[in-house]
């Protein structure tokens, strides 16, 4: 940086650059003539650190201090001298505003505008907090302006790179929490699903225990039951914890039973069973096929099995089964455990009636109820 003392009185780089500009091919004039009001503009700029241009004239030719130069990057052999607009024409439409206002007398500020700047040759995105004054001539006319600027482009950009980590890491909080929330939902929902289940099995091996001749036959019974309401958990916990496809459950009750493709006719359409439901039922239909495997239509090469369910408005359910093509039916002097459970445990469950009927073409069952709500917690 020249040190070199001029007719300026300051020593620099923009100094040496202003003393050794041609002024007198501009509208200003030689240097020599300037009105002592630019010539004072002039010094104050040059002394001070702070980036700071100011523009004066009719054609608001350009000067600066030092400290402005790192603000014109790639373009500052220019700009010494040039009029303000035709200089600066790929931000002027982002900052004619504050030009117009200095120049009708009112001081502006602005922090962090952006702007989008040709930097090197290099169209940028940039940021800067400046204020636009007014500069009077000797006479007391508005002669030019003065722009006092610091530019923010690193410190903006840093504080959105701040803020989309704090957002990403509440994001994640929130991720989080709503993970400890379903965590605690589900843990509720076991031990919910276990207590049910663990009465389920009480009242299972109560039951068939007092309804046996035998303890063989409890032993089986109480065997093919409870592994029955183990399939169907199965099944649950493949499907949700809250809920099982209907389809799922009924094949998976009666496939120990199945010895032909034709054997059991299942149609219906897709609905889901709250778990306490999808208990009940599949043991309610593990109970009809032994039945029909031991005495009905399953005890026959010919026998058939038509299971069919349906869903109306408001959660109306029907589940319908039949048997035909077994040995002629008639209705028990006694009604066990299975019976009871399948009508009254299901119609319970469903809200409903349920009703088993000996006719003499074959076992039937139906149920008319109503579904809970997929998130149901079986209360």
């Amino acid at each position: 940086m020249s040190q070199t003392m001029h007719f300026l009185g300051m020593p620099g780089q923009v100094a040496d650059e202003i003393s050794a500009f041609d002024w007198s091919s501009t509208s200003l004039g030689g240097a020599e003539y300037w009105p002592p009001a630019l010539v004072t503009t002039l010094r104050q700029v040059l002394a001070t650190r702070q980036p700071t241009c100011f523009w004066w004239g009719d054609d608001l030719l350009q000067l600066y201090n030092d400290a402005y130069l790192p603000m014109l990057a790639g373009r500052e052999k220019s700009a010494l001298g040039q009029p303000f607009r035709e200089y600066w024409a790929d931000v002027w439409d982002g900052i004619e505003p504050f030009v117009l206002r200095a120049q009708a007398g009112e001081g502006t500020w602005i922090e962090n505008l952006p702007l989008r700047i040709l930097r090197n040759g290099i169209m940028q995105d940039s940021f800067w907090t400046f204020s636009y004054s007014p500069l009077y001539d000797d006479q007391g006319k508005i002669a030019g302006l003065l722009n006092v600027v610091t530019e923010t482009t690193s410190a903006v950009l840093d504080r959105q790179a701040l803020e989309e980590a704090y957002l990403e890491a509440q994001k994640h909080l929130d991720e989080r929490e709503q993970y400890e929330d379903e965590l605690k939902l589900l843990n509720r929902e076991l031990a919910h699903r276990m207590k049910n289940t663990l009465a389920m099995v009480q009242s299972i091996v109560s039951q068939s225990l007092r309804g046996a001749t035998s303890i063989p036959e409890a032993a089986a019974t109480i065997g093919g039951r409870i592994q029955t309401l183990a399939k169907a958990q199965d099944v649950l916990t493949g499907m949700s914890v809250t809920a099982a496809e209907i389809t799922a459950i009924t094949r998976t009750a009666v496939a120990p039973h199945i010895d032909g493709d034709d054997r059991i006719s299942i149609v219906g359409p897709e609905v889901y069973l709250s778990a306490q439901q999808a208990l009940g039922l599949s043991l309610a239909i593990h109970e009809l096929a032994t039945n029909a495997t031991k005495y009905g239509a399953l005890s026959r090469p010919e026998g058939r099995i038509s299971v069919r369910w349906s869903k109306g408005e408001y959660n109306r359910f029907t589940f319908d089964w039949q048997e035909s093509g077994g040995p002629p039916v008639t209705e028990p002097t006694r009604r066990g455990f299975g019976s009871r459970l399948t009508e009254r445990v299901v119609s319970d469950l469903f809200q409903g009636q349920a009703a088993i009927r000996f006719e003499p073409t074959g076992v039937s069952f139906s149920l008319i109820g109503k579904l809970h709500d997929a998130d149901d917690l079986d209360n």
